[in-house]
Formats: structure tokens, sequence, C-alpha cells
């Protein structure tokens, strides 16, 4: 899924977004909110975030079934999302904060920064975008080698 955030806890779905290395992902606020410059986009996977109707409330960009643990993908790997989206994974952790306590509680907060929880990146990772390009939902999203 690609969950477009304009403004502040707004969502909106699209089948087909562009990626942007200025940007993030055209159009998102990430621009506009005070986030790290190497978090542009957010991953998580879809897997973790369990029902789908509850992934738009975790702040995150791409919903991915893609294995996303420190040890598969450590800072640095590339990310291909279909034919012409590229990201790469950034050093910077993704631990979540007070919006994703209030929607999922304490308990989420607490397993998914636990040790365990932020090896396996169970609230999701940040990356960058290295190239530009159009992603679509259900594209394939794989792991490629380190940049």
């Amino acid at each position: 899924m690609i969950a477009w955030l304009p403004g502040e806890n707004e969502r909106e779905e699209w089948d087909e977004a562009e990626l942007s290395v200025v940007e993030g992902l055209a159009g998102d606020n990430w621009p506009r909110r005070p986030a790290n410059s190497e978090g542009q986009l957010t991953l998580m996977n879809a897997w973790v975030a369990q029902s789908r109707d509850r992934w738009f409330w975790a702040d995150d960009q791409l919903y991915v079934e893609l294995y996303l643990s420190d040890e598969h993908i450590p800072a640095g790997t590339r990310i291909a999302i279909g034919a012409d989206g590229m990201v790469e994974l950034t050093v910077e952790p993704h631990p979540g904060c007070e919006k994703f306590i209030s929607r999922f509680g304490l308990a989420a907060m607490k397993l998914v920064n636990s040790p365990l929880g932020r090896s396996l990146n169970l609230r999701g990772i940040n990356t960058k975008v290295i190239p530009g390009g159009t992603i679509r939902r259900r594209d394939a999203v794989r792991r490629l080698a380190q940049g």
C-alpha cells in the first residue's frame, strides 16, 4: 500500500506515486515535518502492521511484504520498488512517537522498541530516495546490495 500523508492526521491511499530525491514521496508532507533528512520515506512490514484498515494510522508511506530485520537489511542496503523506484536504508532508527502510542497503545510501543523489536525493525525503517521514479501499488519490492 502507498499512503500519502498530505497533512497532520490526514491519509490518502494511492495506486501510483512518484518518488522524489527532494520530497521523498512527491506531495507528501514529509518536507514540512520536523524529521531527520535521512528519513524521507518510511517502510513498514505489512505482516507486522496486521490488519490493513489500521495501516494508515502507523504514519508510514509504504507497507511492504519484505523482511526488514537489521540482519537482512542493514543500513546502506538498497531496496528496489517496481521498475523505477529505489530507496536506501538509513542509519536513523524509526522508533515511533506519541501518535503511535495513542493509536496502538503503550504495550505496542514497548514491543517495537524492545531489543528484539528494534533488531527486527518491527516499527519499520527510514529510507532516503536514491533515484526518483514511479511506484505502483503491488509493485515488487526487492532487497539489493548495500550502497
